[in-house]
């Protein structure tokens, strides 16, 4: 198996340590890809520095900073072949409430587009013109059960992005197909990170699987989309619940 060794892997949303986005690049460093990380603040040089990858700051709701991103890292390491998009739901410094549909502001809900799939786009815009000419490319996008399969009250705005991003994945995966370019979303339910409050971790033990799943759970889904072999397999929504969304009774 050749998986990901050799590959220019972009992460972005890396920033913290016990978060799935670090948990991702590890996996891929470890795999012998050549990987930058990217988040919002200077932390993420922080985890680099841990990684021994590259590392840039760049908020990917502005097209341009995502622009530079890219010319950075083809820059540095080369032009970029595996994308994974982990960054959203939320950002260092920007609290994100919860609300119902109706009561969203206008500044809100874009607040939340912005995060959640606007991230995604313009650094999917940003990569497949490259991976085309080159007729290789592997994107996973990191959405979240909510939305694309259940929802929770008061996240409209959130599960509203996140199935969107399911829709932009499927979209990729058939527009991009014949240029030797897979795209897959992974759809993460209960996973127990550094951002998990203590109603998510009782949520996670309610499950079939009796326990929140890990980030590193997590990454080796990601890590094998992402890889060489995973070649047959695009358009793919991959629910890493520990079974939860199979059952309809929950403790």
């Amino acid at each position: 198996m050749t998986g990901v060794s050799g590959q220019i892997a972009l992460v972005t949303g890396a920033g913290s340590a016990g978060g799935i986005g670090f948990a991702i690049a590890r996996a891929l460093v470890s795999g012998g890809a050549r990987v930058c990380i990217t988040a919002t603040s200077a932390r993420i040089h922080d985890r680099a520095a841990t990684l021994g990858c590259m590392s840039h700051i760049a908020n990917l709701t502005d097209p341009a900073q995502v622009a530079a991103l890219f010319a950075a890292v083809e820059e540095k390491l080369g032009p970029v072949t595996t994308l994974v998009n982990n960054a959203g739901m939320v950002q260092t410094g920007k609290r994100v409430g919860r609300g119902k549909l109706a009561d969203w502001s206008d500044a809100d809900w874009a607040h939340h587009m912005a995060l959640n799939i606007n991230t995604t786009f313009h650094c999917c815009r940003a990569a497949l013109p490259g991976m085309a000419s080159r007729g290789y490319g592997r994107i996973v996008n990191i959405s979240s059960v909510t939305g694309p399969v259940v929802t929770i009250d008061g996240s409209s705005a959130y599960a509203t992005a996140k199935a969107g991003i399911t829709g932009m994945t499927r979209s990729i995966a058939l527009e991009y197909g014949r240029h030797g370019i897979t795209c897959n979303a992974v759809l993460p339910g209960w996973i127990a990170t550094e951002s998990s409050s203590k109603a998510e971790i009782r949520a996670g033990t309610r499950t079939p699987a009796g326990r929140p799943g890990t980030p590193e759970e997590v990454a080796a889904c990601a890590v094998f989309l992402a890889s060489a072999e995973a070649s047959y397999v695009t358009g793919a929504m991959l629910v890493v619940d520990g079974g939860n969304t199979l059952q309809e009774m929950k403790g």
